[in-house]
């Protein structure tokens, strides 16, 4: 899992980082509008492409935080067997969903690609670029996906069923006290350290 863990890492750094320059880009791009009557051109497509991208590389970091929201009211009040199955259910879903909208986009990428499709603004993009960067984001989500569904059968199978809901369930508000502790506690260490 470590080296899962690596990849979605990458790719949250990665889309972080395109959704911050598309809004960098913007802001410049303001700024001319209203100080010099000038504009960039093409600004506001290639924050599309950047925001579309950058969710799908940080899909991945945030299943594996378990930073989905997830409504769980009734949820806590069942057994532990019980909140399993549902999150397994869940997993499958989201995986099935992702991968449905996978097989949909590669078909509009193929149709791209044969032909030579661009976007309809003076940047004139090959809409292949793009797509692709956010195809493999996606594919790059469904592998952390199927690894974490793996992993977790592994545990269960073991017996392991809190190591399993550590994997896949929601987190709880116990878990979400402890993380910010233990940040709290990392930040107080780095600062009386420095």
């Amino acid at each position: 899992m470590s080296g899962v863990r690596r990849i979605a890492r990458w790719g949250l750094w990665f889309g972080g980082s395109l959704v911050l320059l598309s809004a960098f880009l913007i802001g410049i791009d303001v700024l001319l509008r209203k100080f010099l009557a000038l504009s960039i051109g093409g600004a506001d497509e290639l924050a599309g492409y950047a925001l579309a991208i950058g969710t799908a590389w940080g899909l991945g970091a945030a299943l594996l935080d378990r930073a989905h929201i997830r409504i769980d009211s009734l949820y806590v009040l069942f057994a532990q067997k019980v909140r399993l199955s549902l999150d397994l259910a869940a997993m499958v879903m989201l995986l099935g969903f992702f991968a449905l909208v996978l097989w949909h986009g590669w078909g509009v990428l193929a149709q791209s690609w044969t032909s030579d499709s661009r976007s309809q603004s003076a940047l004139e993009t090959p809409t292949v670029i793009p797509l692709s960067l956010w195809i493999a984001g996606l594919v790059a989500f469904i592998a952390v996906g199927v690894a974490l569904l793996v992993q977790a059968f592994r545990l269960m199978a073991a017996g392991d069923l809190s190591g399993a809901a550590r994997l896949i369930s929601t987190r709880s508000a116990e878990e979400e006290v402890e993380d910010e502790i233990r940040d709290l506690q990392q930040r107080q260490a780095r600062e009386s350290g420095g």
